[in-house]
């Protein structure tokens, strides 16, 4: 599977986003800057990193939806290609569509950095067989995913929550939930075939040994299998 990862001004988990991809998981990957208008030939996973895209003026995501890059993104998960979006990269796919909801500011109106256990609650290309628990990293001051009671009715009933923060044994607690997020959601799934998914944690951070724990690895691994 070849990987692109989409980079904007103020994105800051570009190069970490890369080395996992092409250097832990041996994905042949490039680099599609924002003002490009197209993705590089043959690209199957688009990957779209955390940061602070356009420095989160206006609201997290607003100016990044208006880039010339964001229809050609558009256009690939369509077709049913994959798309990843990680913490700004989240925020970025609720603000162009492909993703349900939207993220706000954390509960505590405070920034959140630490390592957190999330668990797998929906199978799908990004998340089957990576076992029950995860421990994760997550950096952000607006992670707050929040829908209204219909879209929260509809992931909820067509099994799109991939992800719920937990405590370590798996259980769902509120004191588990950095962020105040809704049925304590870390992560869910859109597009036609469950091709876009968007997650808060950094997997990335945390897909190798020397990182404390590969967790994160497993992720990437899954996807990227998809795709002889």
């Amino acid at each position: 599977m070849k990987a692109c990862v989409v980079v904007f001004p103020g994105s800051n988990a570009d190069a970490e986003m890369v080395h996992t991809l092409r250097d832990v998981c041996g994905a042949p990957t490039t680099i599609a800057w924002h003002a490009d208008k197209d993705l590089p030939a043959g690209t199957d996973l688009v990957a779209i990193p955390g940061g602070f895209a356009y420095g989160d003026y206006l609201r997290t995501g607003a100016i990044a939806k208006v880039s010339p890059i964001v229809h050609a993104v558009v256009a690939h998960a369509k077709r049913g290609g994959y798309v990843l979006g990680v913490c700004n990269g989240f925020q970025i796919l609720t603000e162009i569509g492909l993703l349900a909801g939207a993220l706000t500011r954390n509960l505590h109106q405070r920034f959140e950095c630490g390592d957190w256990f999330v668990k797998v609650t929906a199978e799908g290309p990004f998340t089957s067989s990576l076992g029950a628990v995860l421990r994760l990293p997550i950096a952000h001051g607006e992670g707050r995913f929040q829908a209204d009671a219909a879209t929260l009715h509809r992931l909820e009933g067509e099994g799109l929550v991939g992800l719920r923060y937990c405590t370590a044994e798996g259980a769902l607690d509120p004191t588990a939930n950095p962020n105040g997020s809704l049925d304590s959601i870390a992560g869910i799934y859109g597009g036609p075939r469950r091709n876009v998914f968007g997650l808060m944690p950094h997997p990335e951070r945390m897909s190798e040994a020397v990182l404390g724990s590969a967790d994160g690895r497993k992720l990437f691994e899954r996807v990227l299998s998809q795709v002889a």
